[in-house]
């Protein structure tokens, strides 16, 4: 079968900045992203349905028969079994959100409508996880780490951890093959402790779960990161982390704070940097809505950042509670930093002028070799797409 992964529009919208550069499927919650979750249930490779500018890069594969499966919805045993045994023009749903659909190839422009004459719907009873606010990331990111801890180790055998740590608790610390720890604390009473393929952890640190360190990445000399905290392939954290995301390539290597926040792909907090994660006055946060335009309820007390991919913050940066930053910015400056920073901006308090787009590329490329990665023409394309996007809608 041909499984499709699509994007629902306002969701996408709502997860914006998160989605200027990627896909829903495409986003980390637990320790592996959405599709990732979906290809291992699944045992097979999927595809996107998203926008025509994203598709350059994350394009879609069409066969006679396809089943759509919406991109914001986590993977469980329930809906994996319905999905198998769903027939064409049959919906699984729960409640009034369409999880997947079987539809053949003369229908794949058009999602269809659950209520729709011919579309028999199969209905699931659980409520699965489902991505739809950027604050879901985090405030979601312990139950995913669970279900993907569960996934990922289910009848494997960890590699043996150094005597040199520690483990408090009777939880679990799994460490995949190439994985390094010396003379740090694992506390496992409250989640358990996942070490990815060839990431490190130096001496000092204080890890409490539920926490994921994916592939090649690193944690700093005497970090300290409270769960639930997911720091994505080939990132380098240090300093105080507290249930915070960071999907991947992304550096927080030194010290400062930062909390219930997301950080996307290719960004680098500077030395210092803290983020606010609670009001003085202990309201719930409001961030900023790209689809509405203005700022919205998070109904969560604790809210940090929000950072959209290849964005930078100078030394001893400080972020406000609830700050929303675009793709691409470079922020920087005294005081607290404006709490919605849009995309391709360069400075701080004092004012913000355009980031040039060839600039903009000639860093990334600076950036992606020294992780000895090419920034490739669909690389460009994507990103030059993005900053066209963001000046025609006023996102600047």
């Amino acid at each position: 079968m041909n499984y499709i992964l699509f994007d629902d529009s306002i969701v996408r919208t709502n997860l914006l900045p998160l989605t200027f550069m990627r896909p829903i499927a495409d986003i980390r919650v637990g320790i592996l992203t959405i599709r990732e979750k979906w290809e291992m249930h699944l045992d097979a490779k999927t595809s996107t349905l998203t926008e025509a500018y994203l598709s350059k890069k994350f394009g879609i594969i069409r066969e006679n028969e396809n089943i759509l499966i919406n991109a914001s919805v986590c993977p469980t045993k329930e809906i994996v079994e319905a999905i198998l045994n769903l027939k064409p023009y049959q919906t699984v749903v729960y409640q009034d959100t369409i999880i997947a659909l079987h539809v053949m190839a003369e229908d794949l422009d058009k999602l269809g409508d659950a209520s729709a004459e011919g579309i028999e719907e199969i209905s699931i009873m659980n409520q699965p996880l489902r991505i739809g606010h950027t604050w879901d990331v985090f405030s979601k990111n312990g139950v995913a780490i669970l279900e993907d801890f569960e996934l990922l180790t289910n009848g494997r055998k960890s590699q043996k951890l150094s005597s040199t740590n520690r483990v408090i608790g009777e939880g679990n610390v799994f460490v995949e093959k190439g994985a390094k720890a010396e003379c740090a604390v694992f506390n496992t009473n409250a989640g358990p402790i996942y070490i990815g393929r060839n990431a490190e952890v130096m001496e000092g640190a204080i890890i409490r779960g539920p926490f994921a360190l994916c592939e090649g990445a690193q944690v700093k000399m005497s970090a300290k990161i409270y769960g639930p905290t997911t720091v994505g392939p080939y990132s380098r954290v240090g300093g105080e982390i507290n249930n915070s995301v960071l999907f991947g390539y992304s550096n927080k290597a030194h010290d400062g704070f930062l909390g219930h926040s997301v950080i996307a792909e290719w960004c680098n907090l500077g030395a210092d940097t803290n983020t606010s994660n609670l009001k003085n006055t202990y309201d719930i946060v409001r961030i900023w809505s790209y689809g509405k335009q203005t700022f919205v309820s998070t109904s969560q007390q604790f809210c940090g950042l929000i950072m959209g991919d290849h964005s930078k913050c100078g030394i001893n940066t400080m972020f406000n509670t609830g700050t929303v930053v675009g793709v691409n910015a470079n922020v920087f400056g005294p005081g607290f930093q404006r709490n919605f920073i849009p995309s391709f901006t360069w400075g701080g308090t004092s004012g913000h002028t355009n980031y040039d787009l060839k600039k903009a590329i000639e860093v990334a490329e600076l950036v992606y070799a020294r992780r000895h990665k090419t920034f490739d023409e669909i690389e460009k394309d994507l990103l030059a797409s993005v900053y066209n996007l963001t000046l025609k809608n006023k996102y600047l």
